[in-house]
C-alpha cells in the first residue's frame, strides 16, 4: 500500500496453502513488523467472516462478513465493530454496474463505498488495469465513525478475494 507520494506504507500477503484465509499486513515489504491480521473464520464459506486483530496488541478491531448471495449482484460486505456490533456497510458501486462486470466484461473498475449509518466514511476506487489489480482508498469522510484499520482491511479483503474472482 502506498500514499500518495507512492512512499510504501504497509505491505500484506496472504499465506499460501491455508485452509482458511490468512492475511498479515506488514509495516513495509521487509515484513518485519506485522500491523494487522485478517483471518476467516470458516474454512470455506461463501458469506464468509473475517477477524481483524492488531499484531501488535493482540486487540480485536472488528470483523468483515460477506453478504453471500447478496454479493452475486452486487458485492455486499457488512462491518462489525470489536464488540460484534454492525458498525457499517461496504457497498459495489451500483447492482446495474456489478452485473455487466459478472456477465459481460470485468474491466470495468470497481468503486465502493464504506458507509457508517447514513455518512461515506472511505471511497474505494479500482483502477484500470488489465495485468496489475490497484485500488485507491479515501478516508477523508471518516471523522472517526470507524477504526481506520478496519477500512484498510476491508481494503485488503477486495484485493485478495474480490480480485481473485476477476
Amino acid at each position: 500500500m502506498y500514499d500518495e507520494n507512492w512512499n510504501v506504507v504497509m505491505f500484506s500477503k496472504q499465506k499460501a496453502f491455508k485452509l482458511r484465509e490468512d492475511i498479515r499486513i506488514y509495516a513495509d515489504e521487509s515484513m518485519q513488523r506485522e500491523l494487522l491480521v485478517i483471518k476467516a473464520r470458516q474454512i470455506i464459506d461463501f458469506g464468509a467472516t473475517y477477524d481483524v486483530t492488531d499484531a501488535t496488541t493482540g486487540e480485536v478491531v472488528g470483523s468483515l462478513r460477506r453478504k453471500g448471495l447478496a454479493s452475486l449482484l452486487r458485492d455486499t460486505w457488512l462491518v462489525f465493530d470489536a464488540q460484534g456490533q454492525e458498525r457499517g456497510k461496504l457497498l459495489e458501486d451500483s447492482t446495474v454496474m456489478a452485473l455487466i462486470r459478472r456477465f459481460l466484461t470485468n474491466l470495468i473498475p470497481q468503486n465502493f463505498t464504506l458507509q457508517v449509518g447514513d455518512r461515506e466514511a472511505a471511497h474505494i476506487h479500482q483502477h484500470f488495469n488489465p495485468f496489475i489489480l490497484r485500488y485507491t482508498m479515501d478516508l477523508t469522510g471518516n471523522n472517526g465513525s470507524l477504526d481506520p484499520r478496519l477500512a484498510v482491511a476491508a481494503g485488503v479483503l477486495l484485493c485478495g478475494i474480490e480480485g481473485r474472482q476477476n
